[in-house]
């Protein structure tokens, strides 16, 4: 078992379980720092999705942030389980909602509209470039969309990148539609 530590918000210095599991990188603190600020410390009215969750920090730290609602979807079981104890554990019951389920057979049968979403999908495979090209579906019209990645994924030609930048071997990059 390892821990994540919210940044800010009401949830500041809270520490939360994550389980060892494969592919599960938690973004590091200095990421959701700078994220963070490109988007502002208050997230209130803020629908938001952390579609590959992982350990729940970005969708932890949107919860602490004042976000209407944080939908994350996570596939393993075991994981699923360890968020939703997290998620009593902070009691924001009411405003985060944990899906068990495959990140791309949730966007398939989403209908709900999503004001931020987070992508940070397992590096190997496919996945963020797959996802980029359906998520705009579920995307407000004057929503963003935040990637984490290895190798620079191909991004459609609806998105613009507005922000970008670099952490250890991490890149992440903030989108909107054009």
């Amino acid at each position: 078992m390892g821990k994540i530590r919210i940044i800010g918000g009401v949830h500041r210095s809270r520490q939360l379980s994550v389980i060892d599991a494969p592919d599960l990188r938690p973004t590091l603190d200095r990421v959701k720092e700078t994220l963070f600020n490109w988007l502002g410390q208050d997230l209130t009215s803020k629908k938001c999705l952390d579609l590959f969750a992982g350990s729940g920090s970005l969708g932890f730290e949107a919860c602490s942030r004042n976000a209407a609602s944080v939908v994350m979807v996570e596939e393993n079981s075991k994981v699923a389980r360890l968020l939703t104890d997290n998620t009593k554990l902070l009691k924001i019951e009411a405003s985060a909602t944990i899906v068990c389920r495959e990140a791309l057979a949730y966007l398939n049968t989403c209908s709900e509209i999503f004001d931020l979403i987070f992508l940070d999908p397992p590096y190997k495979g496919n996945l963020l470039s797959q996802s980029l090209l359906v998520i705009d579906k579920i995307l407000a019209k004057d929503g963003q969309i935040y990637i984490e990645y290895e190798n620079q994924p191909l991004i459609p030609e609806k998105y613009r990148v507005i922000k970008q930048g670099k952490a250890g071997n991490v890149k992440f990059a903030l989108l909107e539609l054009i």
